[in-house]
């Protein structure tokens, strides 16, 4: 039986980052994925300036065509009064992509440096062995020298692993569903409602992309025809535009780890921890912390892999979620509270240079 340098559990955009990166570097590499590619899940598929250029530094940008993708400048916050905020991003700005064409782009990047990719392959369970890992998969077994749990927010390999940390407090849930409509604006534009807040994001060149988040308990009725119609300005935008996708559900969202690598074992992506989609940088942090562990590994792996070897990359994503879950949390306690929110948003629309600046800080 082959033994792999690498094997990867779960194929969305951190996994394949991780295979794309660790190939480069002339690791074995295989991604193990239950679904069939292109995976589509639902996500804001708003790529930051930091996510946007490790796409560039992974090759998969080139592969994405105008059909897919979309970029925007900057970040609306559009208020029930109407008022307005709107802050320009850092160039090159940001990229709103369609979960399956980003899913496609780096799919067919993966293989053209050498990942093996098999999917409607699960992986069942795994245990150390003196070289490595055995994983027993719904397709037989699996050797590798090192196991990337890449397997989303509700992560098997992380409870398996005993690295899960039970959240308390308030949950908070999203829906999405796509619509064939040209974008109406280069920005991503946020609606705040009562109890829900909308996200539009351009993600073709004649679609936008439309995510509703909420907390537990603040709705009494959940739909996504319900949610839209909290929201009538939208609403009439959209206009009688058809649905381009279905309408697929997140969460509960936010998910903690109490370290992120074990001997031979890294959590990435959303298995790695998580606080919420309301920042949007869900893609770039995966992508970043992704090409700092496949960049780690090769050194790693000559020392044996042990948990003391991938420290840094523990490091790296300790100084990257650092910075998102306080932007995270902040933004969270704003749309709690539309009182203080209003008066901050309103002051953030007379002051464009402020909204910049706090935009830049978060997405650099």
């Amino acid at each position: 039986m082959k033994t792999y340098d690498v094997a990867i559990s779960g194929g969305g955009p951190a996994g394949l980052a991780v295979a794309i990166t660790a190939a480069q570097r002339g690791l074995a590499t295989v991604v193990l994925e239950r679904a069939s590619w292109p995976v589509d899940k639902a996500c804001g598929e708003g790529l930051m300036p930091a996510g946007l250029d490790v796409l560039e530094r992974l090759g998969a940008r080139t592969l994405l065509d105008g059909r897919g993708c979309s970029p925007f400048v900057g970040i609306r916050y559009v208020q029930e009064d109407g008022s307005v905020a709107e802050g320009l991003l850092p160039a090159p700005g940001g990229l709103g992509v369609r979960r399956v064409a980003l899913a496609t782009a780096l799919g067919e990047r993966a293989r053209a440096v050498g990942v093996e990719l098999r999917e409607r392959t699960v992986v069942q369970s795994h245990r150390r062995t003196g070289r490595g890992l055995e994983l027993e998969t719904s397709e037989g077994l699996v050797s590798a020298r090192f196991l990337v749990a890449a397997d989303g927010l509700s992560s098997p390999l992380r409870r398996a692993e005993g690295l899960e940390v039970e959240v308390t407090g308030p949950r908070r849930f999203g829906l999405r569903q796509h619509f064939k409509v040209v974008p109406w604006t280069p920005f991503v534009e946020v609606h705040f409602a009562s109890g829900v807040e909308a996200y539009v994001t351009p993600a073709g060149s004649e679609r936008v992309g439309l995510a509703f988040l909420w907390e537990n308990g603040s709705l009494e009725h959940v739909s996504f025809e319900e949610l839209l119609s909290r929201f009538p300005a939208l609403a009439e935008r959209l206009g009688s535009a058809e649905p381009d996708s279905k309408v697929r559900g997140a969460g509960p969202l936010e998910r903690s780890a109490r370290a992120r690598v074990a001997d031979r074992f890294a959590l990435v992506g959303d298995a790695a921890g998580y606080v919420d989609a309301v920042t949007g940088e869900g893609l770039s942090l995966a992508f970043t912390c992704a090409e700092a562990l496949g960049q780690l590994l090769p050194e790693a792996l000559v020392k044996g892999a042990a948990r003391e070897t991938l420290l840094p990359y523990e490091r790296t994503f300790q100084r990257a979620f650092r910075k998102y879950a306080w932007m995270a949390r902040a933004l969270l306690m704003l749309a709690r509270r539309p009182r203080l929110r209003r008066p901050v948003v309103r002051g953030l629309g007379r002051s464009p240079w402020l909204f910049e600046h706090i935009l830049g800080f978060a997405v650099k």
